[in-house]
């Protein structure tokens, strides 16, 4: 057998700014899959319980790390900030 490969070409490097935006955007959807994880958790049927906890568990050691990672890079986000990455950027 005969096959092709198509050769990958470089990813170029991210500008700062890009990485910023690209953290700040994690940070946004990890806190809103941990509000909804926290909701599901309210509303859960018995048996759903224990997969709801180990979720909110996880996305918040998820949250913690990404708010850490941001903190060290000196990345502060205040309310007007919030709402437009929103907006624009998390999907």
């Amino acid at each position: 057998m005969n096959e092709n490969y198509q050769k990958e070409s470089m990813i170029g490097d991210k500008t700062e700014e890009e990485k910023k935006i690209e953290l700040i955007i994690s940070v946004l959807k990890t806190k809103r899959e941990l509000d909804l994880a926290n909701k599901n958790f309210e509303t859960a049927e018995a048996g759903l319980i224990d997969y709801y906890v180990y979720q909110i568990k996880a996305t918040k050691s998820k949250l913690d790390f990404l708010v850490s990672k941001a903190k060290k890079r000196g990345i502060c986000l205040d309310m007007i900030e919030e709402i437009y990455f929103r907006k624009n950027q998390v999907g």
